[in-house]
């Protein structure tokens, strides 16, 4: 397979300018240092091709993998470079909810290329830093594509920390929720966070696999004296894993304790309301034996009356102290 071509640019003369792209299109972010290129494309669009295909001799099929949207985390190894797919979560604002921003990297001796299918706020902010602070851009860039390789995923990872914190601060709100007696409002609360965590597992699980075929490869691209780093990657996604694991059981367990306490709130409700049944049920039997239509002892007088509502109250009575003291109320 042939070898990546890749255009230098004189030293003094500054990065190469960006050829012209389609409107919507955003040109390419260009970073020199050390012998090494970080090329970052955000939304890549297909006239990006023609522009990365004059400096690059990339495979065809990687270029395929770029533009399509079924892609799974993978790590593709060609002769004198890396492809690298990768997902992690991101939070859309116009849905609210966690969706996968795709992140696919070309890897060689001497150039990084980074193509986000859509803004990561990680990515965004490492460049910008490289762009901003030459001693920074210099230190890392003196230690090779790989170190550069390793800072992107790395804070790409981290990034799921502080989503996972809230996610966690939801569950705690729920649980004083649901003993506060508003076990019916958080039913939707509960329905949401464990649509995040299985959102969020679908984009983690198949991944680990990959960071552990990352620690692999790692060597083409990395000084020996680094080679822990990957292994800090692989923690993390690890951690990453065991704390969505947690939710997830954390999640199921209040669930099931909502609908614990809904069932015993309709309990208490069925419980009275078959008490007051009980209760009537004798009333209704007197009252129904007075008001027959045939003679009874007392017709045509007023003291039997009283004698009958006095009963009926008696009765009534008697019955809740009864159910009262064997705390059926």
């Amino acid at each position: 397979m042939p070898k990546p071509r890749f255009v230098r640019v004189p030293r003094g003369r500054g990065p190469v300018a960006a050829p012209q792209v389609e409107p919507e299109s955003s040109a390419p972010q260009i970073l020199d240092g050390r012998g090494v290129r970080w090329i970052n494309i955000e939304q890549p669009q297909h006239s990006h091709r023609g522009w990365l295909e004059e400096r690059f001799d990339f495979h065809a099929l990687a270029y395929e993998d770029v533009y399509s949207r079924n892609q799974r985390p993978k790590i593709d190894e060609y002769d004198d470079y890396l492809f690298i797919v990768l997902y992690f979560p991101r939070f859309d604002k116009q849905v609210g909810r966690l969706n996968a921003a795709e992140l696919d990297l070309f890897v060689g001796p001497d150039f990084l290329v980074t193509l986000p299918n859509q803004p990561l706020q990680p990515v965004e902010w490492l460049f910008e830093r490289c762009r901003a602070n030459d001693e920074l851009r210099e230190s890392w860039f003196s230690k090779g594509t790989g170190y550069l390789l390793y800072k992107i995923i790395d804070a790409c990872v981290d990034a799921s920390f502080p989503m996972l914190a809230k996610m966690g601060n939801k569950l705690e709100r729920i649980e004083d929720e649901i003993f506060a007696g508003n076990s019916a409002e958080v039913v939707r609360d509960i329905s949401n966070v464990k649509q995040e965590i299985i959102n969020f597992r679908k984009v983690v699980r198949p991944q680990r696999a990959v960071f552990g075929d990352l620690e692999r490869t790692k060597q083409r691209y990395l000084a020996d004296d680094l080679d822990v780093y990957f292994d800090d990657i692989n923690d993390a996604s690890e951690r990453v894993w065991q704390m969505l694991e947690t939710y997830k059981e954390t999640v199921e367990a209040l669930e099931a304790t909502n609908e614990s306490v809904l069932s015993h709130q309709l309990n208490d409700i069925l419980r009275v309301l078959t008490v007051l049944s009980v209760v009537f049920l004798p009333l209704t039997l007197i009252a129904s034996i007075f008001g027959m239509n045939v003679k009874v002892p007392g017709e045509g007088r007023i003291e039997p009356f009283w004698v009958v509502v006095t009963l009926l109250v008696l009765v009534g009575v008697g019955m809740l102290a009864f159910f009262r003291k064997r705390r059926w109320l």
